[in-house]
């Protein structure tokens, strides 16, 4: 008996294993059960009820159906941080609401700390924030390329690199929808520049598009799960972005499979018919734009044309079930994850997004700061005391406290070190250089050990982008890379009167440096560094912190030098803007054609040293296994950022000198050695062939190039793909 129950055994195991793996097979998927619920929803809404969902009902909600319990969705700007509050279309009295939130350091920021880890931190942030808030939407990240140092919105925005925004726009895109809160992936597509940004035509070849302005949507869809996706203002190839049939329906809900909701920009819809064909899901805007909701172009038009057979019914229930799906993946339906507001935690997150983030561009021995051996500082610049939270117009943060620069250091220097504080230019329209201020200010650095000056950009000066002092601002660009209000003339001034000048820049992006870089010791970049961005900085002033950012885009030395002016256009003309710079966006330009730039892409210095050594490349069919030790060789602990380039040697159509494909972030004790193992996927050998339509990679020589920046390889090795 008990010997043919043991023969029996397989089979009675085989047979139950079946029936298991059936019933599983047979079990919903997520997605299904969601799709089913959303199914017996619809079927239950009037016309008049799914077309109400399908446009704004305030400024920053789109409709719910009351009778069926289906609630407004709730969306809130920004990139950043929680915008403040403006009630239902901005005319609601908030003084009584608590929306002082968490203010990030900006996107470009949080770039430069080239660690998609911290981006998901960073995007926890956001998310908990939005959902204490009462918010559904965050409407970030923002991850257009920096193609032109001029754009007024870089700040905001990631990188030049296509490679670098896919990588960190994950990260923040997982963090935030962690949350029960849905990322808005913006602007899709081609929104480089604010001038004209709601008419202006783009034009580009179809490989620029798939090379570098498509990966990071492609990343933030297919890797990020993101949940919405904002359409931008301008056209792109003679169509408007947000009813783009090719963009939208072919290659995002198409090609890419995205689920979510495609919503417009605030007034981006122009035509109903076009906008319900070509993709748009949801219209948002405000009735500042002077049209009451239920008129706007995704309303009561709609209804009519429905019913006069023009518009398919099931057009209508694809929109209201992407609009529903949203609401059923943030669990707006069930029990939603406790959100957390302007806490301790999250501050701390920012400052530590601000210390990876800030770049030290240059050093002569000059940092950091030795407290003990210091007796004075003066600290110059209107930059040093202004906070910045509520600037930059949409992405504007109300913030609980701003640490300023000059808070910051007197924060580390206590009683022990003497500070003076003179403003040395003025922040005004067409305000140039102040004799009367630099005379001050230089007299200050003469009596003082060491010089801080903090200038660069501003944003706008009462907080919109359209205000007279605005340069790092939604809705408007820069003309040049001059910095403003004579800050060129007092640096040089300060800096004769006191060789021990540290130069620190506030902003989005790059500015002309050539009058004053040779003689200055030491500069570092500091961006938009969020509400613990004093702290930051001058922790790393004083040694406290070893900088670790890298840039995330090419310093230029003159506007003249970069891409848009040397091959393209920018802003282009009254109706178009022709991309001729192609795929050489960047460090692919002055790589490929010799341009030495004041500080390449991926630059950044520490207070450590770094040695690379032991490089070996291992393929395997068409991918390859890059492994290699990194030893901290100072005395300082600090962090390195290997980057891992890709050079064809020989192919059928042009390519860039290089091309970013990995990276990793390393951080080490002194005298500590890691080895750093990254593996390239086939992708990362291909380009876009654009005769043939098709992703191609051409068999032969690459060469594998590792380096701490585009123009500092460090190690490299030849291989062959077949």
């Amino acid at each position: 008996m008990i010997s043919n129950y043991r023969k029996a055994l397989p089979a009675f195991v085989l047979v139950v294993a079946f029936c298991v793996s059936h019933a599983v097979a047979q079990q919903p998927s997520p997605d299904e059960a969601i799709y089913k619920k959303i199914d017996v929803q619809i079927s239950k809404m009037t016309l008049e009820e799914k077309v109400g969902m399908l446009h704004a009902s305030s400024s920053f909600t789109s409709g719910g159906v009351p009778r069926l319990g289906i609630p407004e969705l709730v969306t809130s700007d920004g990139p950043h941080g929680v915008r403040l509050e403006h009630g239902r279309d901005w005319r609601t009295d908030n003084d009584h609401v608590d929306d002082s939130a968490t203010y990030l350091p900006t996107g470009v920021c949080l770039a430069s700390t080239w660690d998609p880890q911290l981006g998901y931190a960073y995007g926890t942030v956001l998310g908990s924030e939005a959902n204490a808030r009462g918010k559904d939407v965050i409407l970030g990240p923002g991850i257009n390329i920096i193609r032109s140092p001029l754009n007024g919105r870089n700040f905001e925005y990631e990188s030049e690199d296509p490679y670098l925004v896919s990588k960190m726009a994950v990260g923040y895109i997982k963090g935030v929808q962690d949350q029960d809160v849905s990322a808005c992936v913006k602007h899709f597509l081609a929104n480089n520049q604010e001038t004209q940004r709601t008419s202006i035509n783009v034009l580009m070849s179809e490989r620029a598009l798939r090379e570098i302005y498509l990966p990071g949507f492609k990343a933030a869809v297919e890797k990020g799960g993101v949940y919405s996706v904002m359409g931008a203002y301008n056209k792109f190839r003679g169509e408007w972005c947000t009813e783009n049939a090719y963009l939208v329906n072919n290659i995002l809900k198409g090609e890419f499979g995205f689920k979510g909701i495609l919503m417009s920009d605030w007034g981006a819809v122009h035509h109903t018919a076009e906008a319900l064909w070509n993709g748009t899901d949801l219209e948002m805007g405000s009735d500042l734009l002077g049209l009451p909701y239920n008129k706007f172009l995704l309303a009561d038009t709609v209804v009519a044309l429905v019913k006069k057979g023009v518009i398919d019914p099931q057009t209508i229930d694809d929109k209201v079930r992407r609009i529903l799906y949203v609401m059923y993946k943030i669990h707006k339906f069930g029990n939603r994850k406790p959100g957390a507001f302007s806490t301790k935690a999250h501050f701390a997150i920012a400052q530590k997004v601000a210390e990876e983030g800030i770049v030290l561009l240059k050093n002569n021995s000059l940092l950091p700061l030795d407290a003990s051996a210091i007796h004075s500082i003066a600290v110059i610049g209107a930059n040093a005391t202004r906070p910045q939270s509520e600037g930059g117009g949409s992405s504007q943060v109300r913030t609980r406290y701003e640490i300023t620069p000059l808070e910051g250091i007197k924060r580390i220097a206590g009683d022990g070190i003497h500070l003076t504080y003179s403003p040395g230019y003025r922040i005004a329209k067409d305000a140039t250089a102040d004799r009367a201020l630099i005379d001050s200010a230089v007299e200050a650095a003469k009596k003082a050990d060491i010089a801080v000056i903090v200038g660069g950009w501003t944003h706008g000066y009462n907080n919109y982008a359209w205000d007279d002092n605005a340069y790092d601002a939604e809705g408007i660009d820069k003309t040049d890379m001059a910095m403003p209000f004579g800050q060129d003339s007092l640096i040089a001034a300060v800096v004769k009167a006191n060789p021990r000048t540290v130069v620190v820049l506030v902003g989005g992006g790059p500015v002309d440096m050539t009058s004053w870089i040779n003689e200055t010791p030491a500069v570092l970049e500091s961006w938009y560094a969020g509400s613990e961005g004093g702290d930051a900085l001058a922790g790393i002033l004083f040694g406290r912190v070893s900088p670790s950012g890298k840039l995330p885009m090419t310093f230029p030395k003159t506007l003249a030098e970069s891409p848009v002016r040397a091959l393209g256009q920018f802003p282009g003309d009254s109706t178009t803007v022709e991309y001729d710079d192609d795929i050489f966006v960047g460090y692919r330009y002055f790589d490929t054609w010799k341009v030495k730039p004041q500080f390449a892409f991926g630059h950044g210095l520490s207070y450590t040293t770094f040695q690379y050594s032991n490089l070996t490349v291992t393929t395997h069919g068409q991918t390859a296994v890059v492994s290699l030790a990194i030893t901290n060789t100072g005395h300082r602990a600090g962090a390195e950022v290997v980057q891992v380039y890709v050079k064809q040697n020989h192919c059928t159509l042009r390519r860039p000198e290089k091309e970013l494909k990995g990276f990793e972030k390393v951080f080490l004790q002194p005298g500590e050695t890691r080895n750093v193992t990254l593996t390239l996927q086939k992708d990362a050998f291909q380009y876009y062939n654009d005769l043939r339509h098709a992703w191609t990679l051409d068999p032969g020589a690459f060469t594998i190039l590792c380096g701490s920046a585009s123009d500092d390889i460090r190690a490299s090795k030849v291989i062959f793909i077949k």
